[in-house]
């Protein structure tokens, strides 16, 4: 299957998006930073996805409140063996419940390695579907997201996750 590209208005910002068949490839804050730049590449090569596609339609269903709208999603993930471990057991973090990155490292049975769990975090592909929005800080502060720390708190907040009266750091 070949991929295809669209690029959606999200509550968020806008989304930059890769689709294999009906997989979603990869998902970024509209070239925000480095790490979506190499997540995406350059979109200006692929055809457009259709705007019937049933990943765009369930991006779309989670922001209008279908929360468990992601969990349907199939991902396709290319990244070190490590790392893929690391984003599928993101995707284990119920909607509402976060984490911290050492209970992260625990849960993938490697306790020591807290940093490397937070690296493969920042290098995740698939923004928002693959939620590493759902990681934080053990103090249940905010800390450390490629989209921004405003972005996270309102995935967090829109999932019932935190209080809207909580400040990222």
């Amino acid at each position: 299957m070949h991929l295809e590209a669209a690029r959606i208005e999200s509550p968020v910002g806008p989304l930059a998006i890769v689709i294999r068949g009906n997989t979603l490839a990869a998902l970024a804050f509209d070239h925000h930073d480095d790490a979506s730049r190499r997540a995406l590449g350059d979109l200006a090569g692929l055809p457009a996805a259709s705007a019937r596609s049933a990943v765009l339609s369930r991006l779309r269903a989670y922001f209008d409140g279908d929360l468990g709208a992601l969990e349907t999603i199939d991902v396709e993930l290319h990244g070190t063996p490590f790392q893929v471990r690391v984003w599928e057991e993101l995707r284990k973090i119920p909607v509402g419940r976060t984490i911290a990155y050492l209970d992260l490292a625990e849960r993938i049975g490697k306790p020591s390695a807290v940093r490397a769990v937070a690296g493969a975090n920042g290098r995740n592909p698939v923004a928002i579907v693959v939620p590493c929005h759902r990681v934080i800080a053990k103090d249940g502060s905010l800390h450390g997201y490629g989209g921004g720390l405003p972005r996270k708190q309102w995935l967090l907040e829109h999932e019932g996750a935190i209080a809207s009266s909580l400040v990222a750091v």
